[in-house]
């Protein structure tokens, strides 16, 4: 969070908070996006067999094969999920990401409220840049983009949903991106048949109290 306070953190804060308080809507689901890098490791020795009540071991030295790209979408109110691996996070990656989720995941949505950080890849410019200007303008028809604010990551539900999939899939060494691909598929699966919900309860008003030194003062 910014030391000072400032005009456009708050607006941008606010912002976001007053939609994560809409009350569901299946024709206007709230999805919030998110993406992370992940290091692909490969064993240089194969770990030793686990001994009985003993975790298995492996070697201190790996080999780096590169990175892979974790999507993430988290629609909160409906404990849902959607992953998608890639090898790059460009615009044309990203506008690929939304395609999918505004034609398969909500086909029948009227619009998509996409909560995300303002990344440069994050726009309907991506759109255009991946698709023929008729797609790319039907796509952002059906797109109302909230940005978080600079340094306001902790806003993006995303973002915890990626920690959990971090603590719960991938915390161990992967080496090969199709087969982080299938382990995702298989927690998102999981998680997905479970409704896993995040409960968000931080409000506007909670935010004028505990974060009062963000705001501008005014003189009475």
């Amino acid at each position: 969070m910014p030391e000072g306070p400032s005009a456009e953190y708050v607006a941008a804060m606010e912002d976001v908070l007053e939609v994560y308080h809409r009350p569901y809507d299946a024709q206007r689901p709230v999805v919030c996006m998110d993406e992370c890098s992940k290091q692909l490791i490969g064993e240089v020795r194969a770990p030793l067999p686990p001994k009985p009540g003993h975790v298995a071991k492996e070697d201190s030295e790996y080999e780096r094969l590169g990175t892979a790209n974790v999507f993430m979408a988290v629609e909160p109110l409906a404990g849902q999920r959607t992953t998608q691996v890639t090898e790059r996070r460009t615009r044309v990656d990203w506008a690929g990401f939304v395609q999918m989720l505004l034609l398969t995941v909500y086909p029948l949505a009227e619009k998509v409220v996409l909560v995300m950080d303002n990344l440069n890849t994050h726009g309907v410019a991506s759109l255009y840049e991946a698709f023929a200007p008729d797609v790319a303008l039907a796509l952002a028809a059906r797109l109302e983009i909230h940005y978080t604010p600079k340094h306001g990551s902790w806003l993006n539900m995303a973002e915890t949903e990626l920690s959990i999939l971090a603590r719960q899939c991938l915390d161990r060494r992967i080496d090969d991106r199709d087969r982080m691909a299938r382990e995702i598929a298989v927690w998102e699966a999981a998680r997905n048949t479970a409704e896993a919900r995040i409960n968000w309860q931080f409000k506007t008003a909670d935010a004028r109290i505990k974060l009062k030194r963000l705001y501008p003062s005014f003189d009475a």
